[in-house]
Order: C-alpha cells, then structure tokens, then sequence
C-alpha cells in the first residue's frame, strides 16, 4: 500500500534529444522503471510509457505520474538511479536478526525478536547433560547438531573475512552473539573428550504436530556419538566451528577463545581415531540429515580449520598426506552445503597456497586447488560440467531448499575472488580465463536474484523488500506469539488452527532466506510447500559474509534488467507460438506460462526454449528479439542489441535445449536467429 501524498504543483521543461542520447536516456529510463517496480509487489506492475515524439522528452518531478502518451525522465532522480542498488546493509542487519528467532533455550535481555519466548527448558535434563540453548534449524523445533555446527562454521568464516565490514555497518556484535549463542551450546553438547551429542528432538514425532517452540510437548530426547557409536563427520564438522569460532574470539575474548579450541582439538581428534557415519548411530537423523559425502571431507575440514586457528603443522601435514586418500584432491564438486564439504576445503588450502604456506605439501595443495577451480570454473558456466541455472540465471541444484547452496556458492565465490586479487592472479578455466571482478558480479547477481531480481520481482529474504513470502513453513512464525495469546496450542490443533490458515503469518521472521524458486522460477507461496517456503539457518550463515562485503561499496555493476514498457488497450488471448526461423537447425518455442491484470491491463511471462535440431554442437549463437518491452532473463545482450548464450552456456549440443523468458504486456515478442556456427 502506498501512503498519499500532498499534492504539488509540477512544472515540465520541453528537452531536444539526439539519437545518440536517446538511447542513453533509454537506459537510464529502464532502470527507474526498475526502482519503480521494485517499491511494488510482484504482478503489480504499474503502467509505464512510450514515446510519441521521439525527438522530445518531458522530464517530470514525480515519478509516479509518468503519462502515457510521452516519455517523462525525472531529472532530479536521475543521480539516485544511476547509483541505487539493493541496500546490502538492510539485508545484512536483517540476515543476522534471523537467528534471533531460531534461538532456543532462555532468551537473553537484549533479544530484539519479541514475539519467542523461552523454549527447550529441559533439553537432556533426561540424559543428565544439560542441552538447553542452540538453534532450531528450520521451521521446525528439533536441535540438529550437524547443520547447526555447518552454521557455527560459516557465520565464523563470514566474520574472518569480512568482519571489518560488518563493524562499520555496526553489526560486528550482533554476529559475534550469533556465533557464541552456537558455540555455547555446542561446548555443552561436549561433555566429554569422545561423547558429543548430535540431536535433541526426533524429527519424526516433531513433525507430527505444529506447536510452538514455547509449547512444545513432543519428545526431547538426546542423542549422542561416542567411542562405540562414532560419527566423524559430526564431530569433525563441530571441531571446525569451535576452530573457527576460536579466532572469532581471540581477541575480543582470549579465554573463551582458548575453550573453544580446547574443544576443537578434542573433537578433531575423536573424529579422526573412532571413524563412522554419524547417521548409522543417531539413525533417527537419517530422514532429515543423512551424511551422503561420508566423514572424509569433514575430516579434511576440521584439519583446516585448526591449522587455519593454530598454525600448527600437524594439520598441515594432515591435509597434504590425506588429501589424496580422503578426496580432497580427487572430488570436484559443484555443490557446497551442510553435508558436501569438499569445495570449502579446497578453496580453504588454495588460500594457504596462495599465501605462501604450502611448504613441501605444495604439489599437492596444487591438487586442491584444481579442484577448487573447476567448483568455481562450474558455477561461471566455463568447466565441463557446469552448474545448471534457472532461466533468471540462478544456480540450481534441487528443488527442495536450493537457495542453501546458492548462498554457499555465492560466498565461496565471493571469498576466492577477493583471494585471487590478492595474488593477483586470475581463475584459468576450461572455456578461459576469468579476471576476479567476474566471480564478484556472478556471486552479486545471486544474492540480488534473492533480493528480488528474478522474473517474479520477489525477494526470498523475509521482511526485505516489498514482496517478500508471507506464509513461511515456520511454526514459530506461523502462530500467534505467546505473548500475544498465552492459550496453549496442542500438538494436532496447531495444524487445523495455523498451519492450514490461508492468511499471512502473525509474526514476521525477519532475514530468514526460504528454500527459494524452482527451475523455472516458479514460487508458491504456501505454507505446507515446505519444499520452497521453508527457512534454514544454514541458508542464511554464509550470506552474511557476502552481504557484508557487498555493502562494503564493492558492489559490481547494475544487472540488465527492465526496459520500456508499451500500454495496451485491452487485453491479449495469448497461444503458444512456434517459430521457424530461416536456420533450420534451431526450433524456437514460445508459449505463455501466467498471466496477471493490474491497473486495466494484463501482464504476461512468456517461456521461449531454443532447441538444437541438429546433430552437431551450436556455438558463436546469436537471437534477434523484437517488439520486446520489459524485462528478459536467461540471455546475454550484445554490444550490437542481439542475444547470445547466457553467460553459463557456451554451447549447445545436438538435441539439447536452453530457455529464456521475458515479462510485458503484449504478444510474443518476435524472435528469431541471426547467426550461428556448427562445430
């Protein structure tokens, strides 16, 4: 909802454009269409202009009484547009406050998210430990120890890195609490050399009702590892948090700092000599949080954390003399996440290398950081194997929760390209080499797709901007907060009173990153689409070391996005179009995937796949798009107007198709094939 404004007068100054400004007016007006589009929700986007003298432009005071019938070019904005971009610090500050209400146990004084209450007051009271604190890890109420140590891990890494950044935004401190409100918890969860307790809850009965945190009354019983029932990927993961959250603390607390390492060596240790899965004995975390990689690269892990904390040579003997028999120069991956470790190792080593410790072991540390290589090679589209992406061009990589892994890579992105720069070197991949600047701007177009650069206009962040998911799958977030309504929700009454309510949350979960859009940047808004609209916090934990370093003023250059939009009369029966371009080879396919009305007049997302027919590879390809009036993602622009391959497609084999997709309010736009080359 817009608030009303008092009325001013406005005056018009009458402009004489040349063609060669024009087209820079042209640019500079699709981007304030952008920001205007951006202050609304999606599918509501208001009407927009088209020229009818194109050698004069009417340039106006306010910008929402743009007319139909000219184009009107605020002059006295046109500063801001040239620099506005999303306001990184916001979605920082935000990011942080999610793990506020993830937060169990009792909760402290200066708790800024009023409407949790105390929870989980007697976790492993019935095991004789004391378990209360840590974080629920989605929108459920169970503790599960590996992801919440991957979250301990990556907020730390976030804050070694970028941490000068975060204090001049002033978030430094609130950082530093999310951590050690981890790391507290995670001291308690070892209360031995060989015992670390990986769960507290059981995922099954857990899921069977819809409480609150605060009136939870499903089972709370704690399970651990120990010398008999190992579990090394658990306890190497928990030894790298401690480690890393060990030079958090150095300076601001040596004592604790001292503790946690204290821990680190005990658990890297334990991990090491007593080697399992931990799923085969906390079998009730397999449903949720199977350790599909194994224990081998929590191992490698662990041993780089602690050489990172330390600078022991222990640890870097370990990794070079096990790097070979525990993957760590093997595996190329394309993911990175909770359970997937290797890509963050890899990348770990080549920051040693690069900076000079590699010692004798750098042969081998060469090996990992070819591996680190092709995850990042991978994710720019330029390996063999490349990462697929949505037609917006985010990474993806599964449907259920698959902004975890864009926010892991986006990070790992972030955090090489700043090392290479260091080195001043580049990222030599399959398909060439790539300066720093552009693992920067390809982790930027990530993180601004989730802030709301996307085909639907909306952003996958709780509470950031103005289309945001408003029935997240949380069930803290879901139900009236105990403090509003202190009535006791029962296990089953939760679903049939909240979960099953068609209406937007009554709490806001401010910062928390949902699982994120489909293939085909298809989002539901649901509550029991769990698959997309669910948080996590190792969602959020390496995002903030991107958005920390983002609103740091290293921001790269504007995404392409919204060009001019032209009005309609009425609107359009749309059927799906297919082309036959003069190149035989190459099959064109339109067709109109939703559609919206706003303001008088109907709006249409249109799906277009481009198929090689042949049975060579297609390469040097070139699409000519007219009559296009709104935003189109999945192609790249030309400096000559054409399109080509999206950034992360440099061929197309026989048979294969890619798709891209555009927004306006009017037919197909007409597209055909300018050139091409058969290899």
């Amino acid at each position: 909802m817009v608030k009303s404004k008092k009325k001013k007068e406005t005056h018009y100054t009458r402009v004489h454009i040349t063609p060669s400004s024009l087209t820079i007016l042209l640019h500079i007006y699709s981007l304030l269409f952008f920001i205007f589009r951006r202050h609304f929700p999606s599918h509501t986007i208001s009407s927009a202009t088209h020229f009818s003298n194109p050698n004069c432009v009417y340039i106006m005071a306010i910008f929402t009484t743009i007319g139909a019938n000219a184009l009107f070019l605020l002059i006295a904005i046109v500063p801001l547009a040239l620099s506005i971009g999303h306001d990184y610090g916001a979605a920082l500050s935000k990011s942080i406050l999610f793990f506020e209400a993830q937060r169990s146990g009792y909760l402290p004084g200066n708790q800024r998210i009023k409407w949790r209450g105390n929870s989980g007051l007697l976790d492993g009271k019935a095991s004789g430990v004391d378990l209360v604190g840590g974080y629920y890890d989605a929108g459920d109420n169970v503790k599960f120890g590996l992801p919440m140590a991957f979250t301990v891990t990556m907020m730390s890494w976030s804050i070694l890195e970028y941490g000068s950044q975060m204090a001049s935004s002033g978030e430094l401190g609130h950082a530093m609490d999310a951590v050690k409100w981890g790391t507290d918890y995670l001291i308690k969860a070892h209360p031995e050399p060989h015992v670390l307790y990986g769960e507290v809850g059981d995922g099954n009965t857990d899921h069977y009702c819809w409480q609150r945190p605060e009136d939870m009354t499903t089972s709370r019983g704690a399970y651990r590892i120990d010398q008999n029932n190992p579990g090394s990927d658990l306890a190497g993961e928990t030894a790298a948090a401690m480690a890393a959250a060990s030079i958090v603390f150095r300076r601001a607390n040596p004592a604790y700092s001292r503790e946690l390492l204290s821990h680190a060596h005990q658990l890297f240790d334990f991990a090491d000599k007593y080697r399992g899965k931990y799923d085969s004995s906390i079998s009730v975390a397999q449903k949720y949080y199977r350790s599909v990689s194994g224990y081998a690269d929590e191992l490698l892990w662990a041993a780089a954390w602690l050489y990172k904390a330390t600078s022991e040579p222990f640890y870097l003997d370990y990794l070079g003399e096990n790097g070979d028999a525990l993957g760590g120069t093997g595996w190329a991956m394309t993911e990175f996440g909770w359970d997937v470790k290797y890509a963050g190792v890899q990348t770990l080593v080549s920051m040693f290398l690069m900076g000079g410790k590699g010692g004798h072991h750098s042969p081998v540390f060469g090996k990992y950081q070819d591996k680190a290589e092709m995850f990042m090679c991978s994710c720019m589209g330029k390996s063999y194997h490349n990462v697929q992406k949505t037609p917006g061009g985010l990474i993806f990589r599964q449907r259920w929760n698959n902004l975890q892994f864009v926010t892991s890579a986006s990070f790992l992105l972030t955090v090489y390209s700043d090392h290479l720069t260091a080195a001043r070197k580049d990222l030599h991949c399959p398909s060439g080499s790539v300066a720093p600047s552009e693992l920067l701007a390809f982790a930027k177009s990530q993180i601004d797709y989730i802030l709301g650069d996307n085909p639907r206009a909306t952003s996958y962040m709780v509470g950031y901007g103005n289309h945001f998911p408003q029935q997240v799958h949380h069930r803290g977030s879901s139900i009236v907060s105990i403090k509003v309504d202190p009535s006791f929700v029962s296990c089953r009454g939760g679903y049939a009173t909240w979960f099953s309510r068609k209406a937007s949350d009554p709490n806001l979960l401010t910062g928390a990153i949902v699982g994120g859009p489909d293939a085909y940047d298809n989002f539901a808004d649901q509550r029991d689409n769990y698959e997309q609209t669910e948080p996590a916090t190792y969602n959020n934990a390496p995002l903030l070391g991107v958005l920390a370093r983002l609103h740091g003023g290293h921001a790269a250059q504007h995404n392409q996005l919204l060009p001019v939009e032209v009005p309609l009369h009425k609107p359009i029966a749309v059927q799906p179009k297919h082309v036959s371009p003069y190149a035989a080879p190459i099959e064109i396919n339109q067709k109109a995937t939703t559609s919206w009305a706003s303001n008088g007049r109907t709006y249409y997302r249109y799906s277009a796949i481009v198929t090689n027919k042949s049975r060579r590879t297609i390469k040097n390809f070139n699409l000519t798009v007219s009559k296009l009036y709104g935003p189109l993602w999945g192609l790249t622009k030309t400096t000559s107007g054409s399109y080509g391959f999206p950034a992360w497609v440099s061929s197309l084999p026989a048979g294969k198709s890619i798709e891209f997709v555009y927004i306006h309010s009017a037919p197909f736009a007409d597209v055909s094939v300018s050139s091409y080359t058969l290899a």
